[in-house]
C-alpha cells in the first residue's frame, strides 16, 4: 500500500505523521469531482488499483492530462504501482510534444476513453482509464527516493527539461503546506488549474487526497463556478494571478461572489506574483486576504504565508518546514541583510527538491552550487520580519540601471496602483548611459486615453524611488501570457 496516499490505505505518511487527525475517511466520502462526475474514496481506490495492475510492469507512463477524473485516477494508479508518471499538456505543439515523448520514452499513455490523441502518440501503447473499474490497491514497494513524477519545464533556452520529482519531494511539500495552512481532511478544495503542472496536479489533486479531503475541479475557471462551489461547502480556493484578477474585476458588480469568498477558509495564489492592487481590491470587497506561496517545478514548494501569520500582500512568506533558503549576491556570497532592498538570487535545499533533469546530467550539475544549493534563478529581497519578497527572474526581471540592481516586480506593482493601468509588465533594454533603462509595457484601462510616460514615471518615483521610474512606456492591447497566466517577457522583447 502506498504511503503517499494514507487516506486511501490508512498507512502512515512517509514522514511518519498521520494524514489527518482521526481515522481515514469513510469509503463513501467524496474524493474527486469534475463537473457532474465524481468518485468516492472507495471508487477511487478501486479504479486506481485497476490502473496500477495494468501499468505495474512499465518503466514509466505518460498521462494525457486533460481536466478530467481519468487524469487523477491515472496518476494515482501509476503512483500506487510505483511507476513514475509524465503529465502531458494537451495544448502542447507537435514539436514540444515530440521532444517530451522521445526524451521520456513512456511505455504507455493513460487517457480517457474516446479521447483523441495527436499523431505524436501513435507509437505509444494506449491504456484507457476506466473510472468505474474494480481493482485492489497494491502493497507499496517504492522507496521515498524513487521517482514519482517527471514534469517538463521550459527554460530560457533549449527544449523543455524533465524534472524528476521523487516521492519524498511530493510527500514533504504537501505535509509542509499542511502545517502552514492547517490543511486537514475536513477541507474541500475548489480550483480550475491545468493538471499537467505541479500547481494543479500535485497541490490541487494529490494534496487533498493525501490529507483525506476532497477536490472539486471546475474544468474551466469561471467566477460563477467559484461562487457555486464555495457556497456549496468548499473551504479552499487555489488559483493563479489571472484568476484572482478576474475575481477582483468581477467583485464590484457581484455581491454573491463576495459572499462566497467570505465563506472560504483559505484563498491561495501561486505560479506568479499576485499584484498588490488585486490583493487590496479583494480584501476591501470581502474582508479576506489571499495567501501567496512560492515554488517551482524543480523544488515544489519553498515558502508560504502562514494562516496564523501576519497578512503581508506582496510577499511569499517564510520558508516552509524542512526547507533551507538563502539569498546570494552575484559573486555567490550569502546576503544576510533583511532590509527589504538588497536583491539576491534565491537558492534552496531540502527534501522538496527534484533529483535531477532526465537525461541531462550537464544541466543538473549546472543547476546546483558546489555545496548543494539549487539555483532557482529567481531574485528577491528579505524584509525585516524575514518574509521573502520576489522581485522577478534573474534572466528577465533583474534590471541593472545606473549602478542599481532593480527588480521588475515592485515596479509592476506600483504601476498597477495607477487608475489608468489595467495590466503592466516591466523589462530592461540597453541604454548607453544607464546600462539598462526601465521599460513599462502597459495595457491601459481606457485605450482612448492611455497614461503617458511623465505621468507614470512620476507615479512610480513617488512610491518607490526616482531611479526605479520607467524611462520608456509602450502601450499594448494585451500582455502575452502562458497557460499558467505568467507574462511571457521574451515575447515582449522579441516584439
Amino acid at each position: 500500500m502506498s504511503s503517499l496516499f494514507p487516506a486511501l490505505t490508512g498507512a502512515p505518511t512517509e514522514t511518519g505523521t498521520p494524514a489527518q487527525a482521526g481515522p481515514p475517511p469513510g469509503a463513501e466520502r467524496p474524493a474527486l469531482r469534475f463537473g457532474e462526475r465524481s468518485l468516492t474514496y472507495a471508487e477511487l481506490a478501486a479504479a486506481a488499483g485497476a490502473v496500477a495492475d495494468r501499468v505495474r510492469a512499465a518503466r514509466r507512463v505518460a498521462v494525457w492530462a486533460a481536466p478530467a477524473p481519468e487524469t487523477a485516477v491515472g496518476v494515482v494508479g501509476a503512483l500506487l504501482a510505483g511507476v513514475p508518471a509524465v503529465p502531458l499538456n494537451p495544448k502542447s505543439g507537435a514539436k514540444e510534444l515530440g521532444h517530451i515523448l522521445s526524451d521520456s520514452a513512456p511505455d504507455l499513455v493513460l487517457t480517457a476513453p474516446g479521447a483523441k490523441l495527436p499523431p505524436a502518440l501513435r507509437g505509444t501503447a494506449r491504456v484507457d482509464v476506466d473510472v468505474r473499474a474494480a481493482g485492489a490497491v497494491p502493497d507499496d514497494r517504492a522507496g521515498d527516493g524513487d521517482p514519482a513524477l517527471i514534469v517538463y519545464t521550459s527554460g530560457t533556452t533549449g527544449p523543455p527539461k524533465g524534472a524528476v520529482l521523487p516521492r519524498r519531494a511530493v510527500a514533504a511539500t504537501l505535509d509542509a503546506l499542511a502545517d502552514a495552512w492547517r490543511w486537514t481532511g475536513d477541507d474541500v478544495l475548489v480550483h480550475g488549474l491545468p493538471l499537467f503542472h505541479v500547481h494543479g496536479l500535485v497541490l490541487g489533486v494529490l494534496g487533498p487526497l493525501r490529507r483525506g479531503g476532497s477536490v472539486r475541479h471546475l474544468g474551466k475557471f469561471t467566477t460563477e463556478g467559484v461562487t457555486r462551489e464555495l457556497n456549496a461547502g468548499a473551504t479552499m480556493l487555489f488559483g493563479v494571478p489571472t484568476m484572482y484578477h478576474r475575481i477582483a474585476e468581477a467583485l464590484p458588480a457581484d455581491p454573491e461572489l463576495a459572499k462566497a469568498l467570505r465563506r472560504a477558509r483559505l484563498l491561495v495564489s501561486g505560479s506568479a506574483a499576485l499584484p498588490v492592487h488585486d490583493h487590496e481590491r479583494i480584501a476591501a470587497a470581502t474582508g479576506r486576504r489571499v495567501i501567496e506561496r512560492y515554488g517551482m517545478t524543480e523544488t515544489l514548494m519553498n515558502t508560504s504565508v502562514r494562516v496564523d501569520g501576519k497578512a503581508r500582500p506582496g510577499t511569499v512568506g517564510v520558508p516552509l518546514p524542512g526547507v533551507g533558503l538563502r539569498l546570494v549576491a552575484e559573486d555567490g556570497a550569502p546576503i544576510t541583510a533583511c532590509d527589504g532592498e538588497t536583491v539576491g538570487e534565491i537558492q534552496v535545499r531540502g527534501p522538496n527538491l527534484f533529483t535531477g533533469y532526465l537525461n541531462r546530467p550537464d544541466a543538473t550539475a549546472a543547476a546546483f552550487t558546489a555545496d548543494g544549493w539549487f539555483r532557482t534563478g529567481d531574485v528577491a529581497v528579505r524584509d525585516p520580519d524575514g518574509c521573502v519578497r520576489i522581485v522577478g527572474r534573474k534572466a528577465t526581471d533583474l534590471i541593472k540601471s545606473g549602478g542599481y540592481r532593480i527588480g521588475a516586480g515592485e515596479i509592476e506593482n506600483a504601476l498597477l496602483e495607477h487608475p489608468g493601468v489595467r495590466e503592466a509588465a516591466v523589462t530592461g533594454e540597453p541604454d548607453p548611459d544607464l546600462g539598462e533603462r526601465i521599460v513599462a509595457w502597459i495595457v491601459p484601462a481606457d485605450p482612448q486615453a492611455p497614461p503617458g510616460l511623465d505621468e507614470l514615471a512620476g507615479h512610480v518615483a513617488r512610491r518607490l524611488a526616482p531611479h526605479k521610474r520607467p524611462r520608456v512606456v509602450r502601450h499594448l492591447d494585451a500582455l502575452p501570457r502562458n497557460d499558467m497566466g505568467k507574462v511571457v517577457k521574451r515575447a515582449l522583447a522579441d516584439g
